[in-house]
């Protein structure tokens, strides 16, 4: 993107200099210039343009989630074939796709020697052995989050794409939310000064619990029976690391269940919460706020970011206002967008507007062969957090370290 590149040379050329020359009083001067010259780098910024004629084959796994995104739609894609185990649910996929070729199940569909990639929209259990048998099968994947649910699932997605170098993309919403995007790109500029402190929030009531149509399919539980709330930290971890990149480190969580809950009394994951209230630490030394809870009565996700020189909130259930509030100015209008994306998918798909920049992120790092921005190493920074903030409120809120997955 033309501002984005002219932000990073800009970047280069003045702090490239040597500083021992400049007194603090130019260098203020020179930063402020920085910033000015990169919002307007930003507001010029040049529509999304095509610039290969180089088609993704792609095939999409789950009829439920995998309806709700653009693959269809974008220039450089073609949807090639699709699957579910559930014969109306294909048969719904092959409608909003138009596509003629159909598998039974994933495993057939990884046979298919014409597809490039594969978008895997199945159960979160089922995540990293479906994106492994895709890996295996010489095929880039793009799964839905979480990408995996204990530390062995980790260790071996980072093996596996290591060893086959395929390209592995999550699809995490909270990352593409118009808010985080311009969180990013103030981080970036030095509009927060020093961002200190970051508080997010998943909050999705009711789920995981009898009542719950998520929850069952026919009559029988589904995965989300039951489910560890901070097994599904992406919504929020997102909001922090997909910003500055910091790494969490250590955690101390309380997790909240409740005596008459029946899903709490018998799931496959042994969990008693409905609730989880973390407070991390980041490899900076930063504290991170972040919740995650199926029983509380607020709704939807929501960050809010704070430095020393700025402070970043998301609008929110509550009737919060959105606002970028800096030294000497307000901005309570969220920016809009929409140009960084093909204009064929120019419209709000779900968790706010958050799908067309992610399909247009896996499809463009393909035809440009590149890694997604948030590939594998940025994927387990999202979730293996989680599974160590379940672990700790097992353990009654103990502070735990984080493994971490980087790349070596």
């Amino acid at each position: 993107m033309a501002g984005a590149v002219f932000l990073t040379q800009l970047k280069e050329r003045i702090f490239g200099m040597n500083q021992h020359l400049m007194n603090r009083r130019q260098f203020i001067s020179t930063n402020a210039s920085l910033l000015a010259l990169a919002a307007t780098a930003a507001a010029s910024e040049a529509p999304w343009q095509q610039t290969s004629d180089k088609k993704i084959r792609i095939g999409i796994v789950g009829g439920r989630f995998g309806l709700s995104w653009h693959w269809h739609e974008h220039p450089n894609c073609v949807v090639h074939a699709v699957s579910d185990l559930i014969p109306e649910r294909r048969e719904q996929l092959v409608g909003k796709y138009s596509c003629n070729n159909a598998y039974e199940s994933l495993e057939k569909l990884v046979l298919d020697p014409d597809i490039d990639a594969v978008a895997v929209f199945t159960g979160a259990p089922d995540h990293a052995r479906h994106v492994e048998l895709c890996m295996d099968h010489g095929k880039h994947v793009i799964s839905a989050c979480p990408a995996c649910l204990t530390l062995e699932e980790a260790a071996a997605m980072k093996r596996v794409k290591e060893r086959t170098g395929m390209k592995y993309m999550t699809a995490e919403t909270s990352w593409y939310r118009w808010e985080t995007q311009l969180a990013r790109e103030a981080h970036a500029a030095g509009r927060f000064g020093d961002l200190l402190y970051c508080e997010a929030e998943y909050y999705h009531p009711k789920i995981g619990r009898d009542g719950d149509s998520l929850s069952y399919l026919n009559g029988e539980r589904t995965w989300r029976y039951g489910y560890p709330p901070m097994l599904y930290p992406t919504h929020s971890t997102a909001f922090l690391v997909g910003v500055t990149g910091e790494r969490l480190s250590h955690v101390s969580c309380i997790g909240q269940g409740d005596p008459d809950e029946s899903s709490l009394k018998d799931n496959q994951y042994d969990n008693p919460f409905l609730n989880g209230m973390a407070m991390f630490e980041t490899d900076r030394g930063n504290p991170f706020r972040c919740n995650v809870a199926w029983n509380i009565h607020a709704h939807g996700e929501r960050a809010q970011w704070y430095g020393t020189k700025a402070a970043l909130y998301m609008d929110g259930p509550g009737g919060q206002p959105f606002s970028m509030r800096e030294e000497g100015r307000n901005n309570n209008t969220k920016p809009d967008y929409w140009h960084r994306v093909p204009e064929t998918m120019r419209y709000d798909s779900g968790h706010g507007a958050s799908h067309s920049f992610i399909t247009n992120e896996f499809i463009t790092a393909l035809v440009e062969d590149r890694e997604p921005t948030i590939d594998i190493y940025e994927a387990l920074a999202l979730c293996v957090p989680g599974i160590v903030a379940h672990e700790s409120s097992l353990r009654g809120g103990e502070r735990m370290t984080i493994p971490n997955f980087d790349k070596v």
